[in-house]
């Protein structure tokens, strides 16, 4: 499954490749800051791979949905 990162590191052998493989595990540091920004990344390409009526609608019901809250504080 070289594709999703794990290449000789996880071969036959074991963990002969050092780190940096694919996947967390017991003693892999993740880094929280490079996460949350790939995920504001991923929601952003896929919100401008919409249709732009489906943007439309996705920014009047969001602005609708502050609205409301807004009135219940």
């Amino acid at each position: 499954m070289v594709e999703y990162g794990n290449g000789i590191g996880h071969g036959a052998a074991g963990q002969v490749g050092g780190g940096g493989g694919g996947g967390g595990g017991a003693g892999v540091n993740t880094d929280w800051g490079v996460q949350i920004g790939n995920a504001a990344t991923d929601a952003w390409n896929t919100f401008t791979a919409l249709p732009p009526w489906e943007m439309a609608l996705i920014v009047v019901l969001l602005i609708g949905a502050l609205v409301v809250v807004r009135r219940a504080l």
